[in-house]
């Protein structure tokens, strides 16, 4: 009979994972405590990471582009403001 895998929700792996880094117990310990293999829990804890450093370099991308996206608006009105002023000031000469 073949033995079924187990799926494991991703509350469970984030409670893992942080008691991984929060270093109160061993290794051994917490493979016990939630019968896993250590080679599972330091997958998962690489991936949280991983993840972890993607999700704050898009967010300051994200920012960088928003940030971008605003002056890039504020100069469009200065150009238009400015060439408001030259029709202005050409009518006013001639």
């Amino acid at each position: 009979m073949k033995k079924k895998r187990r799926v494991f929700t991703n509350e469970f792996k984030l409670k893992v994972i942080l008691e991984t880094l929060k270093e109160r117990s061993t290794a051994k310990e917490l493979c016990q405590k939630y019968d896993l293999h250590p080679n599972q829990i330091s997958k998962w804890k690489e991936e949280f990471l991983e993840k972890a450093v993607q999700i704050m370099n898009s967010k300051s991308e994200k920012a960088k582009h928003e940030n971008y996206e605003a002056e890039q608006n504020r100069l469009y009105a200065k150009i238009g403001q400015l060439q408001m002023e030259i029709d202005f000031l050409k009518k006013k000469l001639f």
